[in-house]
């Protein structure tokens, strides 16, 4: 808070676009100016996937495959690994499941103890469990995916998931099986239609390198009318 309170004005790595409501409430509470410069959407790696993701993302129509990661700083307990993974299962459909564990942990043991009994080869045909690092930049840009990472409730382009528990925050199997079906399953039916429409209307705005490259100049505009 110091630091805020000395500083003479504040850049976020967003839009109004996007989050519009947030950043002027924000620029409301404190008082200064709030620059915005755009989301700097990463460059697409000039890096090739592995051919072992390839050939088994290949198998699967387009936008069919699930892909679920918390990242490599969040690990699940036993019950949750449970619950996530059974529900998964129940969806029917393809999935990718990362999960990662403490380094002092064998990944592999982790594993074969708190998946469901017989879950990885009840899944084997259409479901990889895999734990570390993944290209999952370049994992998410081949076609068998429908990517819904933004935010649920604000751009209406992906669902956040009901009822979850008030301890953890975490979710029973038969809530991810619905909502799953919503987005990847009921693709004609509303809220899944729109979910799928608004998803292409703001892919289209972040990749959108003109738009992308007014942000900065914009932003170094007002850099200098604030000198």
């Amino acid at each position: 808070m110091q630091i805020l309170s000395e500083s003479s004005l504040v850049v976020f790595k967003s839009c109004k676009e996007i989050e519009g409501p947030y950043l002027d409430y924000f620029q409301n509470q404190i008082d200064k100016p709030v620059l915005v410069s755009g989301v700097l959407v990463p460059e697409p790696s000039s890096d090739i996937l592995d051919e072992k993701w390839t050939k088994w993302l290949d198998n699967f129509p387009t936008k069919s495959v699930i892909l679920c990661s918390f990242g490599s700083e969040t690990f699940l307990s036993d019950d949750q690994i449970n619950e996530l993974a059974s529900g998964l299962e129940l969806t029917n459909l393809p999935f990718i499941l990362v999960l990662n564990f403490p380094s002092n942990l064998n990944a592999e043991v982790e594993l074969e103890r708190a998946l469901p009994k017989g879950f990885l080869e009840r899944v084997k045909n259409r479901g990889i469990v895999h734990s570390g690092w993944l290209q999952q930049l370049l994992i998410l840009e081949h076609s068998s995916f429908f990517n819904s990472k933004l935010i649920a409730d604000d751009l209406k382009a992906g669902i956040e998931v009901k009822n979850r528990k008030d301890e953890d925050g975490f979710f029973e199997k038969e809530e991810l099986l619905e909502d799953v079906k919503t987005v990847m399953v009921e693709v004609d039916k509303e809220p899944g239609k729109q979910i799928r429409e608004n998803h292409k209307k703001w892919r289209e705005f972040l990749l959108n390198k003109e738009i992308q490259n007014k942000f900065i100049t914009d932003l170094v505009a007002q850099f200098k009318s604030l000198a």
